[in-house]
């Protein structure tokens, strides 16, 4: 899937060193941009898919590539759990925006934007991300290693944490795609009831 390049490259060592830098909102727009390319190609090829089964192939192929990044990590054990943590904070977000792109969110706004953080932080157990709060995404992810910093340090074990790794990040990702059509299917009917209600 040739859309998806941009995200397999992003998840090599360099471009992860230089994505825990990335401020979150630049990185929320450029993942915008990619989303709405991704699902175009995604219409073209399933014409008959509604948009619960497009959002399930976006998580269908974030699951792969966060069980991937799993299991290359969990070989290299506890040394590598920043990293692992750093791929799946970036697999998680692009992931709610590609979701809320296939339920037309807006993430041209600000509350576009924070619904994703919030969400995002809801599916990790931190709850809402306040405004001012993480600027960058290592931040995001030193979040998320705080709060299940044990569940982390669990994966530690070298060779025999890689199965293991890569299947909770993979049942991990399902669980947050989860959330996120919850939430994105649940706005849209709701903003379609007030947009019928008052008329327009």
């Amino acid at each position: 899937m040739a859309f998806y390049d941009p995200v397999v490259n992003a998840l090599s060592p360099t471009k992860l060193k230089s994505l825990a830098n990335a401020r979150l909102n630049d990185l929320i727009d450029k993942e915008a941009v990619r989303a709405r390319t991704a699902l175009e190609e995604l219409q073209q090829r399933y014409p008959s898919a509604g948009p619960r089964e497009l959002a399930q192939r976006f998580i269908d192929t974030r699951k792969q590539m966060a069980g991937v990044l799993g299991g290359v990590t969990g070989v290299f054990g506890a040394v590598t759990v920043p990293v692992d943590l750093l791929g799946m904070v970036y697999l998680q977000l692009g992931l709610l925006v590609e979701i809320g792109t296939v339920f037309k969110a807006d993430f041209k706004s600000d509350r576009g934007k924070k619904d994703v953080l919030d969400l995002f932080g809801y599916a990790n157990g931190i709850g809402p991300v306040q405004r001012a709060s993480p600027k960058v995404l290592g931040s995001l992810a030193a979040m998320v290693l705080a709060k299940s910093g044990l569940k982390a340090i669990g994966r530690a074990m070298p060779l025999v944490a890689a199965p293991i790794s890569a299947y909770l990040n993979n049942q991990h990702v399902q669980r947050v795609g989860d959330s996120g059509i919850r939430h994105y299917d649940g706005w849209g009917r709701a903003h379609e009831k007030s947009k019928k209600a008052s008329g327009s």
